[in-house]
């Protein structure tokens, strides 16, 4: 028997790597690197908390540990649609959980500050 690899597994990362995609810039990575999130229904608003043991009940939805990529998933709205929940969502202990600034590379920021030729 060979050990023949199915179309698209195994081409993202390491063999065995298991790979989502972050709510907030939308980029590929490994599932370690990233925050999984869930909703705890039975509060209203609908409370996104962090599930840093990815043991919780639910549909979960994964975030780059950078406050840019959350504040990109609040703009497009990406949390209720990734966990299919509607109405206001309480994202403060997402807020809370992630750290101020990190090193996640994500998508350039436009470059404001361009030289101008004379």
């Amino acid at each position: 028997m060979t050990d023949a690899i199915a179309p698209g597994e195994g081409t993202a990362g390491t063999v065995g790597s298991v790979v989502r995609t972050c709510i907030g810039c939308r980029e590929r990575a490994e599932a370690t690197t990233l925050v999984r999130l869930v909703a705890v229904r039975g509060t209203t608003p609908v409370a996104v908390v962090p599930d840093p043991r990815r043991t919780m009940p639910g549909r979960g939805a994964h975030l780059h540990p950078d406050p840019r990529c959350l504040e990109r998933a609040r703009q497009r709205k990406a949390f209720g649609r990734a966990l299919r929940v509607e109405g206001p969502l309480d994202l403060d202990a997402v807020v809370a959980f992630l750290p101020p600034a990190t090193n996640h590379p994500g998508p350039p920021s436009p470059d404001r500050n361009r030289s101008t030729r004379s």
